[in-house]
């Protein structure tokens, strides 16, 4: 987000989540430690942290699904568009995968979800899409589905964890009924909000890794140690042992 120049941040936590709050935050005691060891160069990063946008956060006191943790950031971003980044989809590009929908969102004005093909197996995971390409990966969007069966799906391109949304959404998601998982889903009221204007879907440039499942959490881990100069030859060293 940062990195696509956003600078007024709103992180929806839960119980249990302090942690969050804590690294965003100053740390007297931890800048302290550094500066008396010598240790200029963390101390720089860790001071860096606490100024790199303005954050706030909102708790969501229930479990209530993606669309009502939406919904929490209401008051805060009022009539304004705003993005939606999950912390589940990690995402490698060259541009950010926000500041692309950020970029489209200027010729369109409109809400637009990334998106991306999935294997057959993993549709019944994601929010599928039927969408008619208007332009090179870009899809207006005539369906959406959340977590669908094989059968159910209009076809194979999932939606991923980036959105640029309109703050219509916010009136749809407050009229939208427990879907899935006894949740208000944020694709259900996308649905909704697309009665009333044109929705498009992004396939961004960009590898995605899945942070919710473990495997795809591991891999994102060592693709990204791969790319870190300080320790990228020992990484793949033992990577190599492991044959």
């Amino acid at each position: 987000a940062i990195a696509s120049g956003i600078e007024d941040i709103i992180i929806i936590t839960g119980r249990g989540k302090r942690a969050l709050e804590d690294y965003f935050d100053t740390s007297p005691e931890l800048e302290n430690h550094l500066l008396q060891n010598g240790k200029y160069e963390l101390l720089r990063e860790v001071k860096d942290i606490s100024t790199l946008a303005d954050i706030h956060y909102i708790r969501q006191k229930e479990p209530k699904g993606l669309g009502d943790a939406v919904l929490k950031a209401e008051k805060h971003v009022g009539d304004e568009p705003f993005a939606v980044l999950l912390g589940d989809d990690i995402i490698k590009a060259e541009i950010p995968c926000i500041k692309q929908l950020m970029n489209l969102f200027e010729r369109y004005n409109k809400s637009i979800v990334a998106v991306e093909e999935v294997q057959k197996e993993k549709i019944s995971d994601y929010g599928i899409i039927k969408g008619r390409e208007i332009e090179d990966s870009v899809y207006l969007v005539e369906e959406m589905i959340e977590k669908p069966s094989l059968e159910e799906a209009p076809s194979n391109i999932g939606t991923v964890g980036r959105y640029i949304l309109t703050p219509e959404i916010f009136d749809c998601i407050k009229r939208t009924p427990l879907g899935k998982g006894n949740e208000i889903q944020l694709t259900d009221a996308i649905r909704m909000l697309m009665e009333k204007e044109d929705v498009y879907g992004y396939a961004f440039k960009g590898k995605r890794y899945d942070a919710g499942d473990k495997i795809g959490y591991v891999k994102a881990i060592i693709d990204f140690a791969l790319e870190r100069e300080d320790i990228k030859d020992e990484v793949r060293r033992y990577l190599e042992g492991l044959k």
